[in-house]
C-alpha cells in the first residue's frame, strides 16, 4: 500500500478554513459596524425630527398664549368701553332731570328767603339759606315736601341771624331727589336730542 502524507494537505485546509473564518468575521464585524452606525444614524434622526416638532409646538404655544394675552386685553377694553358707554347713557338720560331738580329748586323757594350753598352728593341735597323769619323756612319745607321732584325735608339747623332782620334765621336743611313715575314729554324730547 502506497503512503500518503496528508499532513500539509490537512495544515492548507486548516489555513483556508481559518482564512476563510476571519474573513467572515471580519465582514461581520463590518457588517454589525455599520448597522450600529446605521442604527445610530437613525436614532440621531429621530431625535433631531422630535426636537424640531418641540420647537414647532413650543413656537406654536408662545404665539397662542400671545394671542390669548391679547383677546384678554381686547375683552378687558371692551368690558371698560361698554362700562363707560353704560355711565354715558346714565348721565345723559339725567341730564334732564337735574336740570329739572335745579328748576324746582327756584320754583320752590318763598319770597323773604333765598340759597347760600347747595350741595349735592348722590340722591339727596344739601342747603343752606337765610330767610326772614322761620315761618319762611316752614314755608320752604312744605313747599319742599309738596314737591314731586323731593321727598323728606329735613331741617338740621336754625341759627338766629339778625343782619337780616329781628327774626332774620341762618338755616340748614337736607331734602332727597325723588324722580317722578313719569317725565314731561318734553324733558324726554331733550334726553333723546342730546343723545
Amino acid at each position: 500500500m502506497a503512503q500518503i502524507n496528508l499532513l500539509p494537505w490537512r495544515e492548507e485546509r486548516r489555513e483556508e478554513l481559518k482564512k476563510e473564518f476571519l474573513t467572515v468575521l471580519a465582514a461581520v464585524a463590518v457588517v454589525a459596524v455599520l448597522l450600529v452606525f446605521l442604527y445610530g444614524y437613525f436614532v440621531k434622526q429621530r431625535i433631531e425630527d422630535q426636537q424640531s416638532r418641540n420647537a414647532y409646538i413650543s413656537q406654536s404655544i408662545t404665539e397662542l398664549t400671545q394671542q390669548v394675552s391679547e383677546i384678554s386685553e381686547l375683552e378687558q377694553r371692551r368690558e371698560d368701553l361698554l362700562d363707560r358707554m353704560k355711565i354715558i347713557q346714565a348721565l345723559q338720560g339725567n341730564r334732564p332731570i337735574i336740570v329739572r331738580v335745579f328748576d324746582e329748586m327756584v320754583r320752590t323757594v318763598p319770597d323773604g328767603l333765598y340759597y347760600t350753598h347747595l350741595q349735592r352728593s348722590a340722591n339727596s341735597i344739601r342747603v343752606e339759606g337765610v330767610a326772614e323769619s322761620s315761618n319762611r323756612v316752614s314755608s320752604l319745607m312744605r313747599r319742599l315736601d309738596g314737591s314731586e321732584w323731593f321727598t323728606n325735608p329735613n331741617l338740621t339747623g336754625v341759627k338766629n341771624n339778625p343782619s337780616y332782620g329781628e327774626q332774620g334765621n341762618d338755616f340748614e336743611l337736607t331734602v332727597e331727589i325723588e324722580t317722578p313715575d313719569t317725565i314731561s314729554d318734553d324733558d324726554q324730547a331733550d334726553a333723546e336730542g342730546s343723545k
